[in-house]
């Protein structure tokens, strides 16, 4: 099998290399070739993860590429997973909005949109080199973010494309090691958008433990998403840490306000890693690694690819388009729901109607995200205007406009038609 890996640079790879090597027995993999156009990360990148794979004892072959084509040729999958702009727009992305008195945050959000602004044409653009050059019946795996907005994208353009996230399987683990019980057994009631879900069961066994976790651990459920747990005990669900940025918006404003930015932290890691890489006696997955974040990130994309080579096991949680299952959504909206693969494609599981609050935000949102590709793929300021002024977390019409012209002012060379 051929994984080619689109942002292969990334100094997120070797923790996929090391899912690769660890799980060896799931998914036979033959050629993983990297694709990014900075030379000099693609090589210290490329020299690791080859040194991992041989230590683990390993046969794949590792091919760094800055030649989108070359690197996909003939490829069984495709893994997205950049970012356009780097670390220097995401710093962006935490900031400007601020000026408007609304949070930073690269996926939720006015730098949500302008993510979204600047990486669907460029998404779309490599999505026809592998409509051309893969395999026929290759699947594009979207890891890039908004994962939501950029999978419907590559889905209305009709490429055969998945969505995938780690929130759930970061959830599936967490449940687990509480219960005391193997991964594998925990499956979750896990509904919404991308970064706007919430767990609604935990089932092991049959039986649901989700009730029993809200009773007897509800201080470290809330510690985990950051949340009050009078208002997890009230939703009676247990929702992503990205709620938060909902739920509690102003005290998070604060924080933002009076911490560095995430993008700040993430770069003095990258360049910490990137030494480490260099060094030809690092065999193994750095424990620096851990604070880049991305938590079981090889786990969650070696799962779905190997549940996609056998058809009928047991469900993933991944974005797809909704058909239905959420009957309050359009059927080419994407959703974030637990999902099996057969009849060469994902099938959502039912999900049982959702509590008025939960439905209205999740409605409020993919409102939004309708609006946010309408403006990612035709431009124009006022779709952005009207993108943003849908938002939850924004609304009002004066500072929708203030957004707007912040979010152009940073992004205008990245979008030709702003410039």
């Amino acid at each position: 099998m051929k994984l080619a890996i689109v942002g292969g640079g990334s100094t997120y790879t070797p923790e996929l290399i090391d899912g690769f090597a660890r799980l060896r027995g799931v998914l036979p993999l033959e050629e993983i070739h990297l694709v990014d156009p900075d030379e000099h990360r693609l090589g210290l990148v490329a020299g690791m993860s080859q040194r991992m794979l041989a230590h683990a004892g390993h046969p794949a072959r590792v091919v760094g590429t800055t030649d989108l084509v070359a690197g996909v040729a003939d490829a069984d999958a495709v893994l997205i997973q950049l970012r356009v702009g780097g670390q220097d727009a995401r710093h962006a992305d935490e900031t400007w909005p601020h000026e408007a008195g609304c949070i930073g945050q690269e996926t939720t959000g006015p730098g949500g949109l302008a993510k979204a602004l600047r990486t669907v044409p460029v998404v779309l653009r490599i999505a026809e080199v592998v409509r051309a050059h893969a395999k026929p019946d290759a699947w594009i795996v979207d890891f890039t973010n908004p994962v939501g907005i950029v999978t419907r994208a590559l889905l209305e353009a009709g490429h055969r494309a998945v969505g995938l996230c780690n929130v759930a399987i970061g959830f599936q683990r967490r449940f687990a090691s509480i219960l005391g019980v193997a991964h594998e057994e925990v499956e979750l009631g896990h509904v919404g958008l991308n970064h706007l879900t919430w767990e609604r069961s935990v089932q092991v066994g049959g039986r649901d433990e989700l009730p029993g976790l809200l009773h007897d651990r509800l201080g470290d459920l809330a510690a985990d998403v950051h949340l009050a747990p009078a208002l997890i005990a009230q939703l009676g669900v247990v929702p992503s840490y990205y709620l938060r940025y909902y739920y509690a918006h102003d005290e998070v404003l604060r924080e933002q306000l009076a911490e560095p930015t995430r993008a700040e932290s993430v770069r003095a890691i990258e360049h910490e890693l990137l030494e480490l890489y260099a060094d030809e006696a690092q065999r193994e997955k750095p424990v620096a690694l851990e604070r880049r974040g991305g938590a079981f990130y090889s786990e969650a994309a070696i799962e779905l690819l190997a549940a996609m080579r056998t058809p009928g096991g047991r469900s993933r949680v991944v974005n797809l388009r909704n058909d239905g299952v959420l009957p309050f959504l359009p059927d080419d909206h994407v959703i974030e729901v637990p999902a099996v693969f057969r009849d060469g494609g994902f099938v959502a599981e039912p999900v049982a109607p959702l509590p008025d609050d939960i439905r209205g935000l999740i409605a409020a949102v993919a409102g939004y995200e309708r609006l946010a590709l309408d403006a990612a793929i035709s431009g124009g300021r006022d779709r952005v205007l009207r993108a943003l002024r849908a938002h939850p977390l924004v609304l009002q019409h004066d500072r929708a406009e203030q957004l707007t012209d912040l979010l152009l002012a940073q992004n205008a060379p990245f979008l030709e038609w702003a410039r």
